[in-house]
């Protein structure tokens, strides 16, 4: 990975599901303020229609995927075609730490939801450094 390079972060397309809102706005809240210059997403239903451009901006690419449900849609799909996943996050099992949270809907996150999202991002983040670190 050369110094340049940057992380791709790929949460899951998780439409109609509060967990798949969670998942892509904590890689929008990664790559958009926490590390917009260490990392990139990339919208989901490109890699799984077989976007060539996709394709090439992930094979062989440091990549981390977050997932809202257990189908693990982003890291199945990133794997088929290449990408080298460093990490796989799954937003049920961090849910698991916060039992009794209240999210949101599939439309709009609560204070609980963000609060969630925040704490995602912020490992998401610190993932995304140290993969930056191991590619010097």
């Amino acid at each position: 990975m050369s110094i340049n390079e940057k992380v791709k972060v790929i949460p899951c397309s998780g439409m109609g599901k509060v967990f798949g809102l969670m998942a892509r706005e904590a890689a929008l809240r990664t790559v958009g303020q926490l590390c917009p210059d260490k990392a990139e997403t990339m919208c989901l239903a490109y890699v799984v229609t077989g976007d060539a451009e996709a394709e090439a901006g992930i094979d062989g690419k440091p990549c981390i995927t977050i997932d809202g449900c257990p189908k693990m849609c982003s890291a199945k799909s990133v794997a088929i075609i290449g990408g080298d996943i460093k990490e796989e996050f799954k937003v049920l099992d961090i849910m698991k730490e916060h039992k009794g949270a209240q999210p949101g809907t599939a439309t709009e996150l609560t204070t609980d939801g963000w609060t969630i999202v925040d704490k995602i991002a912020a490992t998401l983040h610190e993932r995304v450094q140290q993969i930056h670190g191991e590619g010097r």
